[in-house]
């Protein structure tokens, strides 16, 4: 058994490491004294954001390159966050998600398998796995129904990383995240998508930048206001339920699937007044119509989580902390 499965976990491979998400995960892996090897090609993640240890640049689509790369690097975990997640681009440019999300997780358990690196094994999933929900609160026992591609690509990775761990006996733990949100509290790294699609940050950009057009996307959902209803994960509880999943699999190989929710959601009029009373100033907004593939309501039962898994959020309800860490983090940079 290799040594990482002893309970001895030093190095962490962090794929997708330069990232919104895979960068809050390397601070947090950081601060607990491991030491996250980044890898990374730079598509959507920053080279300033990789300040925590090494960095790996390759493309996990080139499965020889990701190969070479990694042979003889010493890692006794990995959690991997590389993935494509815009929905509506998904829906315009479906075979771009398979390609990357599935192709490329097939690539790194390959690689894995070739290298004999039955080690824990943490898959940053997604919400979207559900499609449409049939309840208020979304279990991890609901039926996957996804209503997109990007959806359909993550519940694909998920398949074959179930497969390979049942392979090569490897621990694993899918986390079904819902919607991440916020920024370091000590401004040190944030959300930045380029170009940015997420709710949170188009709204403070508008505000920073006035000339910017923030849309609400469709008024006219079945829900109380009218507009989408989401669970909203501040990023720090979200890099920390990570640091959890690798204390888990220590004990509890898996294959495991828990959602990182708080069970309680926001829709997107009621995110607008509260980056207004966080902010102190009015938003602004046009109208326009609803994005392809978005459901209207997407609400974690995230029990399992904190029941099994021992995560203990910080920010769960807090969405006032969720904006005004985001915003302190915007205005610096």
């Amino acid at each position: 058994m290799k040594e990482s499965q002893n309970n001895q976990m030093r190095n962490v491979l962090v794929v997708g490491g330069a990232g919104y998400i895979g960068s809050h995960v390397s601070k947090a892996l950081a601060l607990k004294g491991l030491k996250p090897i980044v890898v990374d090609n730079f598509y959507s993640g920053h080279r300033d954001f990789v300040k925590w240890g090494p960095l790996i640049e390759v493309d996990i689509k080139e499965r020889e390159k990701l190969a070479a790369a990694l042979r003889g690097v010493e890692f006794d975990a990995v959690i991997h966050l590389a993935a494509h997640i815009e929905v509506g681009e998904s829906v315009q440019n479906p075979e771009k998600y398979f390609l990357n999300n599935v192709g490329g997780t097939e690539n790194l358990l390959s690689v894995l398998e070739e290298l004999g690196r039955n080690v824990p094994f943490v898959f940053s999933s997604t919400a979207a796995v559900y499609g449409q929900p049939e309840v208020d609160l979304i279990s991890e026992s609901a039926p996957l129904k996804p209503i997109n591609p990007y959806g359909e690509s993550k519940m694909q990775a998920e398949s074959r990383i179930r497969a390979w761990s049942e392979r090569v006996r490897a621990p694993v733990c899918l986390l079904r995240y819902f919607n991440v949100a916020g920024a370091d509290p000590e401004c040190e790294i944030g959300e930045a998508h380029d170009p940015e699609t997420h709710l949170i940050p188009r709204l403070l950009m508008s505000l920073l930048k006035p000339s910017t057009d923030f849309k609400v996307f469709g008024e006219d959902y079945p829900t109380p206001d009218g507009t989408c209803i989401r669970d909203y994960v501040h990023v720090w509880d979200l890099a920390q339920a990570h640091l959890a999943a690798l204390h888990y699999l220590k004990t509890h190989p898996g294959p495991h699937v828990f959602n990182v929710g708080y069970s309680k959601g926001f829709s997107v009029k009621e995110i607008i007044q509260a980056a207004e009373k966080v902010c102190g100033l009015r938003v602004p907004y046009t109208k326009a119509e609803r994005r392809a593939g978005d459901p209207a309501i997407l609400v974690a039962d995230g029990s399992r989580a904190l029941r099994e898994l021992g995560w203990h959020p910080e920010f769960a309800g807090r969405l006032d902390q969720i904006i005004a860490h985001a915003w302190a983090w915007h205005k610096s940079n």
